[in-house]
């Protein structure tokens, strides 16, 4: 596939060369994102028969207790070329969907809630004077962006991420994670990467997507602990004498990952930045023995002065007997490395959020799944974009009888894991669940007419 059949937007695939140069493999593809290689994208890597299984949570198929007009009542977006967006599409069958997407080849997709009625005909209904256009079923979803943590790091900021403060990220999905599975009992989540800055999590269980806005909410204020601003000293809330079991299974996390990676890779508490951790202890006769510590003793042999200087803290708050010393280390900690999560995005069902496998128009990059259990290998700078998946297909040589396209790209893994670890669970579940559902109804109808 050449340069120029790129530029054309053809859909179909030609290998020019079955072992081509580097160079002339980034010549034909050079980095960045335009519509013509979304348009080959879409054609050939995007995941359209999944994603719409996905959304069809088993309404898809023949059983007597599948809701037909289920699809077709699902909200999505579409950002189009020039910014142009385009809310409450609907389609009423999955080949609809995935050609209208290879027609408009969106530079975003969004996805919504299920509403009572067909989105796109929400008008009809609101000037019949009932008002019944109401979202019936949402993902449990959150959004978590690195830009939030622009006061704890000093790598980057703004939409910029690089490996240092990037275990920011993989603390809130080892943190939320646990949490939702073992606090609320959910089985059925997927964590995505947003394509530049953070992360996605999408909850799919049933009783998930059913949660009102008010049990949405109190979800969401559970993960609550994160309440100050740029003008806060401390800029968490931990209440209570001792911390909630949650919040103590959270601190271990935290902490680990506080003193053995973000403490010497933010430079934490450094002679520029050392006064900023200070302004949390709540004791001046600590502070200013540490402050006295610290400024005569700039430089150590032996170990990273930020880990030495946190030591000393550590050391100094247990010694002294002050009420909240402790606390101080622990809010220290929580402040730096807890989850910040977007609060509104969770507590409301109307909230869109992006669908994974799309396409981050400003990177270029997909937003591929992440695997909780091995978030810590997960790097955000190796993630595949538009121009090395292109290159990918285009050096795969013929294509075998059978094989997915996807297969030879580096994409592959990540639609193997979307499918294997997530979908196919997902599936089953929701299956078992509508036979379960059905049967009891025959059950309580065989009772009546028993009657």
């Amino acid at each position: 596939m050449t340069k120029e059949e790129a530029e054309n937007g053809r859909d179909d695939m030609l290998i020019d060369n079955p072992e081509p140069q580097h160079k002339e493999l980034d010549d034909a593809f050079p980095e960045g994102f335009s519509s013509n290689y979304l348009k080959l994208y879409y054609g050939w890597l995007f995941p359209h028969a999944d994603m719409s299984k996905w959304m069809a949570y088993g309404n898809d198929g023949k059983h007597p207790a599948c809701d037909q007009s289920y699809f077709g009542r699902r909200e999505y977006s579409f950002t189009l070329e020039n910014d142009i967006y385009v809310r409450f599409q609907s389609f009423k069958t999955a080949n609809e969907l995935e050609k209208t997407i290879k027609e408009q080849c969106p530079f975003k997709i969004d996805i919504g809630p299920v509403y009572s009625v067909d989105p796109a005909k929400r008008h009809a209904y609101s000037q019949s004077g009932d008002n019944i256009f109401t979202p019936v079923e949402r993902e449990l979803v959150f959004d978590i962006d690195i830009s939030d943590y622009d006061d704890v790091r000093y790598c980057c900021s703004g939409a910029d991420v690089c490996l240092d403060c990037w275990p920011l990220m993989t603390i809130a999905i080892k943190v939320i994670d646990i949490a939702l599975r073992d606090d609320f009992g959910f089985n059925h989540i997927l964590w995505a990467y947003s394509g530049r800055r953070g992360v996605h999590c999408w909850v799919c269980d049933t009783k998930a997507r059913r949660l009102n806005n008010e049990q949405r909410s109190a979800i969401a204020e559970y993960f609550r602990v994160y309440k100050g601003n740029s003008n806060s000293k401390s800029k968490v809330s931990l209440v209570g004498p001792a911390l909630h079991p949650f919040l103590v299974r959270s601190y271990n996390v935290l902490s680990e990952y506080f003193e053995k990676t973000l403490l010497c890779s933010q430079q934490l508490l450094s002679d520029e930045r050392y006064e900023n951790i200070l302004d949390m202890i709540s004791d001046e006769s600590v502070t200013s023995e540490l402050r006295g510590k610290w400024q005569g003793n700039r430089r150590s042999n032996a170990n990273d002065i930020n880990i030495v200087r946190w030591e000393q803290l550590k050391h100094l708050c247990s010694r002294k007997k002050t009420p909240g010393l402790r606390r101080c280390v622990e809010e220290i900690v929580f402040s730096y490395t807890y989850p910040r999560i977007d609060m509104e995005v969770s507590k409301h069902m109307n909230h869109l959020l992006k669908s994974p496998f799309c396409v981050h128009p400003k990177t270029g990059r997909v937003c591929v799944p992440i695997n909780p259990d091995l978030c810590d290998e997960f790097d955000p700078t190796t993630v595949p974009t538009l121009s090395k998946l292109l290159r990918e297909i285009n050096t795969g040589g013929l294509q075998a009888e059978g094989e997915k396209v996807w297969d030879r790209t580096s994409m592959g893994k990540s639609i193997r894991y979307f499918k294997e670890s997530f979908l196919q669970p997902l599936l089953k579940s929701c299956k078992e669940e509508m036979e379960a559902s059905y049967n009891a109804k025959v059950q309580q109808s065989k009772n009546t007419l028993g009657w």
